[in-house]
């Protein structure tokens, strides 16, 4: 089963979104990490969970970013783990595509409880203890814990099969609308670096809560939004190439309307989410949004340094003070 737990976990050292979400982020709360005599902001470092993802990296350097001073936060995914989990039990996971042409996962009853199972518990703690490892005093958080992540529960989804569109119920899926920013600038301040997943705390109609899925990016962007922090969502390739089948073609950054147009032309496949990501996280009041490998030596540096896709907060089409 593809985990995080590497080579190193002993040595020490110093998802899609239905048709029918809203591109719109938390509602932007006060960063206090702008305006206490300077201090810098948080750097919100999304891990992807695809196989071709190695941790390794990007452990090491955060751990030097914390020691350095900067306060982190850690969103991973693991959707794959996931999808192997789902297969060892004989279930088969469920993708929809929603009738604006959107590829994402259905999560019924049975994937709910794999994900709260997989990711929550052991990818976490797998990804938690790496941290520890690495000298980092790091705490693992699920969305739910403390409300960390919240909004409406989404119980039904428009999809396209079969050239129709349908609606397909019993889904568990939600709709982040809220962060518990307190939560995560607390234990900042008390020096812990969180590590987050899904799943998140969905809002019944009836008022009852209940876990839900929801997109490890799109959870990244709302932390980032809402505190206020760089976003950099790490992956397998460099960034967003303007031929999705060409390194050479590496788009560096964007800083107008027109140009993030050209980037989100150029998004294909699970690019496409971590576009819309990075809008919501600049919308939210995140000041830029990088799009890096995540198998260099020191990704999060690399990427804050350029070496991927920079998308900066003037691409959005309302004026905003820089």
């Amino acid at each position: 089963m593809t985990g995080y737990i590497t080579d190193s976990r002993t040595a020490r050292i110093s998802e899609p979104r239905t048709d029918d979400q809203s591109t719109e982020s938390a509602t932007p709360q006060v960063n206090q990490f702008a305006t206490d005599g300077g201090r810098r902001p948080p750097v919100v470092v999304k891990i992807g969970g695809a196989k071709a993802v190695d941790p390794e990296g990007a452990v090491s350097d955060i751990a030097s970013l914390v020691d350095e001073g900067r306060d982190v936060v850690v969103v991973h995914g693991g959707s794959t783990a996931v999808d192997e989990t789902l297969e060892r039990m004989g279930i088969e996971p469920t993708y929809v595509e929603t009738p604006g042409g959107v590829t994402g996962r259905f999560t019924d009853e049975e994937t709910i409880e794999v994900f709260e199972m997989v990711m929550a518990g052991k990818l976490n703690t797998e990804l938690t203890t790496l941290f520890r490892n690495a000298g980092v005093d790091a705490l693992g958080l699920s969305g739910v814990d403390g409300g960390l992540l919240s909004g409406p529960r989404k119980s039904a989804v428009r999809v396209l099969e079969d050239g129709k569109k349908k609606i397909k119920r019993g889904d568990h899926s939600g709709k982040i609308t809220d962060v518990n920013d307190e939560l995560l600038t607390d234990l900042l301040a008390d020096s812990y670096t969180p590590v987050v997943s899904v799943p998140m705390l969905g809002e019944n109609k009836d008022g009852s809560v209940t876990p839900v899925n929801a997109d490890a990016d799109r959870s990244a962007a709302a932390i980032a939004g809402a505190l206020g922090g760089e976003l950099i969502m790490l992956t397998d390739v460099t960034g967003i190439y303007e031929d999705p089948d060409d390194p050479e073609t590496l788009i560096e950054s964007a800083s107008t309307p027109d140009e993030l147009d050209d980037i989100e032309a150029a998004a294909e496949g699970f690019m496409t989410k971590k576009v819309m990501a990075a809008t919501e996280a600049l919308d939210g009041g995140s000041p830029a949004v990088y799009i890096g490998d995540a198998n260099s030596d020191t990704p999060v540096t690399d990427a804050l340094s350029g070496s991927g896709t920079t998308i900066h907060r003037s691409v959005l089409t309302e004026e905003v003070d820089q």
